[in-house]
C-alpha cells in the first residue's frame, strides 16, 4: 500500500470516528426544566398547572424536545408506530424523590430505566396516571398506600394503558 494511500485511508478513519461521535453528542440530550409556559405536546394544556409526574422526549429525526402533562401521554404518544423509532431519549419524574402536587425537574430519570405503577388511585392532569420511580422498592411502598401494579418499561403497550 502506498504511503499516500494509507494517509487518505487514515485521514477518513477520523473522519468517520469524528461524525459518529458527534452524531452520539448531537442525541444524547440532558432533561430540562418544565417552564410555566410549556405546553403538552398531546392535548396543549399548560403543563405545570397540573399535578403529579410529566415527561419529555428527545426526537431523533427532528432533533426536537417534546413535552407531556402526564406520563400516560407520553406513553400513549411514544407506543405509536410512528413516534417509537424515533426516539432518543424519555424522562420522567421519580416520584420517590419529589412532591405530587409540584414535581421537582431536578428528578427526572430516563423512563427505560424506570418502574411504572399502573392503575393506582393517584390522579395526574388526565386522571388516573403512570407513577413513575427509578427503584421497583419505591414503586412497591407506592402500591402499599395507593394501589396498583409495579411494571417495567417495556412491559407497557397500548392494551395495558387503556382504559
Amino acid at each position: 500500500m502506498s504511503i499516500l494511500k494509507f494517509i487518505v485511508i487514515s485521514a477518513f478513519s477520523v473522519f468517520l470516528l469524528a461524525c459518529e461521535q458527534a452524531g452520539y453528542k448531537q442525541f444524547k440530550h440532558d432533561p430540562v426544566a418544565f417552564e410555566s409556559s410549556d405546553e403538552c405536546h398531546v392535548c396543549g394544556m399548560v403543563i405545570t398547572r397540573f399535578n403529579g409526574p410529566k415527561g419529555q422526549v428527545f426526537e431523533t429525526r427532528s432533533n426536537q424536545m417534546r413535552k407531556f402533562c402526564s406520563t400516560t401521554e407520553l406513553i400513549f404518544w411514544y407506543l405509536q408506530p410512528e413516534n417509537k423509532n424515533n426516539v432518543a431519549e424519555i424522562y420522567v419524574h421519580d416520584m420517590s424523590k419529589t412532591s405530587w402536587n409540584k414535581p421537582d425537574d431536578t428528578h427526572l430519570i430516563l423512563a427505560r430505566d424506570a418502574f411504572f405503577v399502573i392503575n393506582s388511585d393517584m390522579q395526574g392532569s388526565m386522571g388516573k396516571t403512570l407513577v413513575s420511580f427509578l427503584s421497583t422498592r419505591d414503586a412497591a411502598i407506592f402500591t402499599k398506600e395507593h394501589g396498583g401494579q409495579v411494571i417495567t418499561f417495556n412491559a407497557l403497550s397500548l392494551s395495558l394503558l387503556a382504559p
